[in-house]
């Protein structure tokens, strides 16, 4: 699957970007590294050069290798929860300086906060602001001001900034007074229909389970979700837990105690390709109660299966607008549980292949590329494309599924 190389190509195109701010690529675990592994791939099949500076402890190859044409670039980091990604964004972008590209893209408000470090650089700067992330409940008071921080940095020093929801971009011009692009998270066209030995590796039943997908941090909420599982006191019904923590912490061993303390709780660990695909197509409901998200990738994942789905009644995924029916109020686990029931009681097969297709039409990766390279040329123009409106061909801000 990979290709180990010289670490600098001797021959670079016309155009060349570095993304820095992420684990990696591929099929590592988190929502800015699946965005980032789709949307550096279709750049590089369109003729740019294209590099990642990952954090070598989640590489699969401590040399740099190639994967569907994108340079990946081990880049020391230390495996710390507060540090890891500003120190190895500062590495990052000191590698970046060195590799003389046209622009470098720093994703999340965290790692933004070395742009103007970036800029005294000499670097083109693009900044995706992916959520707020100091509303993340596992961050205390400083934690939280340096993101803040991040974010005044990255919106304020970038040469252009995108932001992956209507509310983020929104928010920026009314703190910052700065322009900052709409564009989306996106979704893969979903795996053919297959098998179900994944399925049966884990013991669970088609259509007879519910489906949590996230890393195991604390905005995802995996304690409400095994609480309100076990009050719909159901022996023939399963919870898969898809996932996986980064760090070792309290969060992670209260989770994994209440499920092995709450009988049909599965803790799949992370999974990807096609046995993800067999957990998104078979599952009886999807559920996403999370108190921050950014752009609720997971969730639109399940929705382009078909998949029913439930959420909590946070702005990011209220966003999506699927219908009074899939929501409920954050953090009421007995709400959450008269919920589920409800959705197992009455799935709809045709609305879950209707909201599919829509999914796939707004979210598709192509349209998303397309935009990301108009934000990139107005970039090296110097020009912030403030007045450009808000998405392009194929995006909308909004997108309505029906039911409200």
């Amino acid at each position: 699957m990979y290709t180990l190389i010289p670490p600098i190509d001797a021959n670079p195109p016309e155009r060349k970007v570095i993304f820095v701010g992420l684990r990696g690529v591929p099929e590592i675990q988190g929502g800015v590294e699946t965005h980032v592994a789709a949307i550096s791939a279709r750049l590089a099949e369109r003729g740019w050069q294209v590099e990642v500076l990952g954090r070598a402890p989640y590489l699969p190859s401590q040399r740099p290798y190639t994967w569907k044409g994108v340079t990946v670039t081990p880049v020391w980091a230390p495996r710390s929860r507060s540090f890891e990604a500003l120190a190895h964004t500062a590495l990052g972008l000191i590698v970046a300086a060195g590799r003389n590209p046209d622009l470098v893209h720093i994703h999340a408000i965290g790692p933004a906060l070395l742009t103007p470090f970036a800029r005294l650089l000499g670097l083109h700067v693009v900044v995706t602001h992916h959520g707020f992330d100091y509303e993340r409940q596992k961050w205390g008071r400083l934690a939280k001001s340096i993101l803040r921080t991040g974010e005044a940095m990255g919106m304020l020093f970038s040469h252009a900034n995108i932001g992956v929801s209507k509310v983020i971009v929104d928010s920026v011009r009314r703190k910052f007074s700065v322009g900052a692009i709409f564009i989306p998270n996106g979704v893969e066209n979903p795996f053919p229909k297959l098998d179900t030995s994944y399925l049966d590796r884990i013991q669970v039943t088609p259509g007879r389970y519910i489906l949590s997908v996230g890393r195991i941090v604390e905005e995802k909420r995996h304690l409400d979700l095994i609480t309100a599982f076990a009050r719909l006191n159901d022996p023939g019904l399963k919870l898969v837990i898809a996932g996986t923590a980064d760090h070792a912490g309290p969060y992670q061993r209260e989770v994994e105690a209440a499920a092995a303390a709450t009988p049909g709780v599965v803790m799949a660990g992370f999974q990807r390709g096609k046995a993800l695909s067999q957990l998104y197509r078979h599952t009886g409901l999807f559920v996403l109660p999370s108190s921050h998200e950014g752009m609720p990738m997971v969730l639109l994942e399940a929705l382009s299966y078909g998949a029913p789905c439930l959420a909590s009644d946070i702005d990011a995924n209220l966003a999506l607008d699927l219908g009074r029916d899939s929501y409920f109020p954050l953090g009421e686990v007995d709400a959450l549980a008269d919920a589920m029931r409800l959705r197992l009681a009455a799935p709809s097969t045709a609305e879950g292949a209707e909201r599919a297709a829509r999914v796939l039409d707004s979210f598709g990766w192509g349209a998303i590329v397309e935009r990301t390279m108009d934000v990139y040329e107005s970039a090296l123009l110097g020009w912030r494309p403030g007045n450009m409106r808000h998405g392009g061909a194929g995006l909308r801000a909004r997108v309505e599924f029906g039911g409200r």
